[in-house]
């Protein structure tokens, strides 16, 4: 045997399990192939939430990126809101098409302050939830929360770190296979 024959060492590569894919691997490609079609689509459901304390050069941002989307042929589905990411992604699509906007409202209009019930004003397509009018805001947000993104099919959510209800949004549009996008404020 040569010199260099003898420093060479053989690996032995198994060929038999080549093929086989494990059934978390074939759920992760089948999740990937959805989210890949999702983001695909000319024209999608697309739920935008997130805080209520922006400053106005977020605001406008969402108002542009709301308007951009419904252009596009997109549906906005948000919630109402007097202030923040809801009221931007309302002004932005009433903008551009107001058919192509819809509100889920975690209770009803009449339990809205009266800025969001005046924000509210020809948005066509507004879902209110009476059945809800005797829980707490909260409790009946985080509902709305949920019902906004089974709708969608992807989430653009603005928020910050400290936003726990926000974060389970996100973690059920993820358990959900929804594509997500998270916007981190601070």
């Amino acid at each position: 045997m040569s010199e260099e024959n003898k420093n060479e060492q053989s690996i032995m590569v198994p060929l038999d399990d080549l093929d086989k894919i494990e059934n978390n691997e074939s759920n992760t490609l089948d999740a990937l192939a959805m989210e890949l079609a999702t983001i695909q689509q000319s024209a999608k459901k697309v739920a935008i939430i997130g805080s209520r304390n922006l400053p106005i050069t977020h605001q406008q941002i969402i108002e542009i990126l709301s308007c951009a989307l419904v252009m596009q042929g997109n549906t906005v589905i948000t919630s109402g809101g007097s202030s923040g990411t809801n009221a931007a992604a309302i002004r932005g699509a009433m903008k551009a098409n107001p058919d192509k906007l819809r509100v889920i409202l975690p209770q009803t209009i009449g339990q809205q302050p009266s800025d969001v019930q005046d924000q509210l004003i020809g948005v066509p397509n507004i879902l209110e939830h009476p059945d809800r009018s005797m829980m707490t805001l909260a409790d009946a947000s985080r509902i709305c929360n949920r019902e906004i993104i089974d709708e969608c099919q992807q989430l653009i959510c603005f928020l910050s770190h400290t936003s726990n209800t926000l974060h389970k949004a996100i973690q059920h549009a993820e358990d959900s296979h929804k594509v997500v996008t998270a916007f981190y404020l601070d």
